[in-house]
């Protein structure tokens, strides 16, 4: 079982440089950031579009700017997007700027002004939603991928055909030297643990995939608290509604540009990229041998109550019975 590495009185500091066919880093040095600031921060698949959503809809709660946060929240790490458009494009936002990252901890300027949210989600779970989002890019995709200027390392290789063959890798593999896990992308259970090594600092909230799905109105409560939010008394069931993943697929498909980008990257555009959101759906197509290599992989990258925490969530079992809104479902 992996150690506890960091001191209580310690903050995070950066001690890799992830460049690879997706990632900069350095991009992080060029944003001028502001002290409200929110960054939304996952591995990959866990979440992370699903977070911005709800935190589009807590900012301009109300409003049709909500339905743009592909848009107006962009992923600054990701390379294939000019520099210098992202950062002109987040100089111009007025209203409480949200960001998103897939770096580790270890690899992002941290910043005690800002608020950090965290989203986790089962690595077999990840890898399911993983397997459909790489496995329905299109030629395109890889080709915008591999081709813009200035990449570190290899291409990123096509997907393969055999789902197992995909997993061997990604729970076996480190596309970068200090990760034992994630090929060919980067790593899922070392972010995740760089991020749990500061679960105790104030500006960060964990938030967990399958509590998100359990009592999504209790944790859009958590997340409206951490970034002291002011939310309506009772707000509309369309407004709750806003906050799904069935809605936001919709709304991402009636987005003109977003829905375009979608298409060029993926098989069935928006349908491939948001896909059911369930969990669960490794039980039956991952052997018992294969699910040692996870156990194995977890072992090595997480402590005891990361992993806790990782396979299930805040909750657990126990839905929250305090939660002040239903979404009827």
């Amino acid at each position: 079982m992996a150690a506890a590495t960091t001191a209580k009185d310690q903050l995070p500091t950066v001690k890799h440089l992830y460049q690879n066919h997706t990632l900069d880093s350095l991009r992080w040095n060029s944003v001028a950031l502001r002290d409200d600031d929110i960054v939304i921060a996952t591995s990959y698949k866990a979440g992370s579009t699903w977070m911005q959503g709800i935190v589009a809809n807590l900012i301009f709660w109300g409003q049709e700017s909500s339905a743009q946060f592909l848009e107006i929240s962009p992923w600054i790490d990701l390379r294939i997007i000019p520099l210098d458009l992202v950062l002109g494009a987040l100089e111009q936002q007025t209203h409480r700027r949200f960001m998103k990252t897939h770096l580790p901890l270890d690899g992002l300027r941290f910043d005690p002004r800002l608020k950090y949210v965290y989203v986790g989600r089962d690595a077999r779970d990840v890898f399911m939603s993983f397997w459909n989002h790489y496995h329905n890019f299109t030629d395109a995709a890889l080709q915008i991928f591999n081709s813009v200027p200035g990449r570190v390392g290899p291409e990123r290789p096509r997907c393969p055909d055999d789902i197992h063959e995909l997993w061997y890798n990604w729970i076996t593999r480190g596309w970068f030297e200090w990760e034992t896990e994630g090929y060919p992308w980067w790593s899922n259970l070392h972010n995740v643990h760089s991020w749990w090594d500061y679960h105790h600092l104030p500006n960060i909230l964990f938030v967990h995939y399958a509590d998100l799905l359990a009592d999504l109105a209790g944790e859009i409560r958590r997340v409206a608290d951490f970034f002291e939010i002011e939310l309506p008394a009772a707000p509309s069931l369309q407004m709750l509604r806003r906050c799904t993943l069935a809605e936001m697929r919709v709304a991402a498909a009636g987005h003109g540009i977003v829905n375009a980008v979608l298409s060029t990257l993926f098989t069935r555009g928006a349908d491939s990229f948001f896909y059911e959101g369930r969990n669960g759906r490794w039980r039956g197509i991952l052997s018992q041998e294969e699910l040692a290599l996870y156990d194995q992989a977890a072992e090595r990258e997480l402590t005891s109550d990361c992993r806790q925490w990782l396979e299930n969530g805040r909750l657990g079992s126990a839905l929250s019975k305090n939660s002040c809104w239903s979404l009827g479902r």
